[in-house]
């Protein structure tokens, strides 16, 4: 069956980093763009950053730009986000979504998972 699952959340101090893992099967995500998305509590949820099919491309929010960077490894199905300086407003459940038509400000998605915490506190 088509699956992402996202790992790599926890509990950080601000200025930490950690890293997120999106891991897909049941499909090839080599043919995919790759979004991150994050919704905190009483927000909207947000575009964090997209990754083109073959990892040339990428795209960023303003919020996050110089501190997360995505990757993609293809030959292990898995999407990345290394996210350093964290920030306690970083604080969001973070979310994996396989795109269907590339990284656009109206993405359209078909497969997300079920998401990982990430809490910027001391």
């Amino acid at each position: 069956q088509v699956q992402l699952v996202e790992s790599g959340g926890g509990l950080v101090q601000p200025g930490g980093s950690l890293r997120l893992s999106c891991a897909a099967s049941g499909f090839t995500l080599a043919y995919y763009y790759i979004g991150w998305y994050r919704q905190a509590p009483g927000k909207e949820r947000e575009g964090v950053s997209c990754i083109s099919s073959s990892g040339g491309s990428t795209y960023y929010a303003d919020s996050v730009k110089g501190r997360f960077t995505i990757s993609r490894d293809n030959a292990k199905n898995t999407v990345y986000l290394q996210m350093n300086s964290l920030k306690p407003e970083d604080t969001a459940v973070y979310y994996c979504a396989r795109h269907l038509n590339g990284c656009r400000k109206d993405p359209r998605y078909d497969y997300w998972g079920q998401g990982t915490q990430v809490t910027v506190s001391s």
